[in-house]
């Protein structure tokens, strides 16, 4: 958009040409092809040579190959690829709706088992080809509340460049574990306070990393290339998954989309889906921090829908609505899903075999916030059986063991009786939203959209004039629009590797 500070937005272009060609020659050493965002979703071919290889390749591996599985298009078993993202529809038996709840599985995302790793090889990516990073020298800095900084530093360390993660002290065990096993320094985990809410700690850490040229801030909540890549490859999956449930109920409609906010990346597939199929778009977060629903604060454990702030990429003028979901909700329906013996009891109580549920896999705390705020919304606008609710489970329940095990030890510890089954069900799963679902009209929109004045021109200097320009639809567009222009400087940068 003309007149947008060169702070605001990073342009496809190449800023720097020798910093450029220090990434070429790292790409080079390493034997590196980046894909194009185009292949990633799904609209280019992936080259033949680069599928035959992956056959071999572990997926959770260090493999520049695993830049090929960046994707929603990857198999069960995350080595093999399908024509159509993986995705699960609920059964009703669950949701207690009639509308179809559609649901993409991000756990079958390489490396990390989370959908993360999609915007953080962006959010990098753009910087070498661009001549914004130079693995010589700098490091990247990844501020997240857990899967964002464990994708950036798994990107990192396949691309050759020195990653550091930045995230809350409080976060699940797991998270940890895994980045122990990938920094290349134990000092290249840095651990702020608080918790899944304590986003303005990470952005102080952060502050203080920055005065060091030597450090490069890759901050998800503000770096345009998170939109941008959900934009094409997470809303064309979407497209995809519905055009593929349509063939087999050919009458249906895209009625909506529901996304925690967390960075705001992923709810940037609701507004491609919005212009082409005229979807509605739903943003989530915790009632313990009701910061969109008003203007609140509070801590939660929704781990991965960090909050407390309205993040930059988030295009609110153009939501739809604003649900609140309960941590204890989510923490109590991932004990009933996953503990030890509940599927069975689980299926039997709603009339449906174990195997109809192994789905619960892949299934992670902020992805059991989306489907309960799908079914929410579902039950508020009446959906029938023709309107699809779409959403995202952006990882699986295996990050979350220790969570469950905390609370079964708590607060279970004579064990889960049919009565606690039954409370859970009646308070947590077939709830409606009461007072705690918003629909957005043009002055709540604004509502929301000045609250983040506060954080990005008061607290993060993004000039007065560019925070607004985002308020015209016609700047969303233009970033999503981008994708065309990253993918032609990522095609040269290819051809000079070689």
């Amino acid at each position: 958009m003309a007149g947008l500070g060169e702070a605001l937005l990073d342009k496809a272009e190449v800023l720097d040409a020798k910093v450029r060609r220090a990434a070429v020659e790292r790409a080079r050493g390493r034997g590196i092809v980046l894909p194009t965002f185009s292949q990633l979703s799904g609209e280019a071919p992936i080259p033949r040579q680069a599928l035959e290889h992956l056959s071999n390749v572990d997926p959770d591996a260090a493999d520049a190959a695993n830049l090929w599985r960046v994707n929603w298009f990857n198999t069960a078993g995350r080595r093999g690829r399908s024509n159509v993202p993986s995705y699960v529809v609920l059964p009703e038996a669950l949701t207690g709706v009639r509308a179809p709840v559609v649901v993409l599985l991000g756990a079958r995302f390489p490396m990390i088992g989370a959908h993360k790793v999609l915007p953080a090889y962006a959010g990098l990516v753009t910087q070498l080809v661009s001549g914004r990073f130079n693995p010589d020298r700098h490091r990247a800095i990844w501020p997240s509340t857990g899967n964002y900084c464990r994708g950036g530093v798994a990107i990192s360390r396949i691309l050759g460049c020195a990653g550091v993660a930045v995230l809350p002290e409080g976060m699940s065990r797991e998270r940890y574990d895994w980045l122990e096993r990938w920094v290349a320094d134990p000092s290249h985990i840095v651990r702020t306070v608080g918790t899944e809410s304590n986003v303005k700690e990470i952005y102080d850490k952060c502050h203080e990393l920055a005065r060091s040229d030597d450090n490069v801030i890759l901050n998800q909540f503000s770096a345009f290339a998170n939109y941008m890549a959900h934009h094409v490859c997470t809303g064309g999956a979407c497209e995809k998954v519905f055009s593929d449930f349509a063939a087999t109920q050919p009458d249906v409609r895209l009625a909506a989309f529901v996304s925690a906010t967390g960075s705001a990346g992923t709810i940037a597939a609701g507004d491609r889906l919005k212009a082409k199929h005229g979807t509605r778009i739903a943003a989530v977060e915790a009632i313990e921090c009701p910061t969109l629903l008003e203007n609140g604060y509070g801590e939660h454990n929704i781990q991965g829908i960090g909050d407390k702030h309205v993040p930059l990429i988030h295009n609110v003028m153009n939501l739809d609505f604003v649900i609140g979901i309960s941590d204890r909700s989510t923490d109590l329906l991932n004990l009933l899903f996953n503990a030890d013996g509940m599927r069975y009891r689980l299926g039997r109580r709603l009339g449906l075999e174990e195997a109809a549920l192994s789905f619960l896999d892949e299934i992670g705390i902020s992805s059991i916030a989306n489907i309960l705020a799908a079914i929410r919304l579902a039950k508020y606008m009446d959906y029938g059986f023709n309107d699809v609710v779409m959403t995202i489970a952006t990882d699986g329940a295996g990050l979350y063991r220790s969570e469950l095990e905390t609370l079964e030890r708590n607060e279970f510890a004579a064990g889960i009786s049919d009565a606690d089954v039954e409370a859970i069900l009646a308070g947590h799963l077939s709830q409606s939203a009461g007072p705690h679902l918003l629909e957005t009209d043009g002055r709540e929109r604004r509502r929301i959209f000045n609250l983040g004045y506060y954080t990005w021109v008061e607290q993060q200097g993004v000039s007065a004039h560019d925070f607004d320009a985002r308020s015209d639809q016609s700047f969303w567009r233009d970033v999503a629009g981008s994708a065309a222009d990253w993918d032609a400087l990522i095609t040269d940068f290819n051809a000079e590797v070689g």
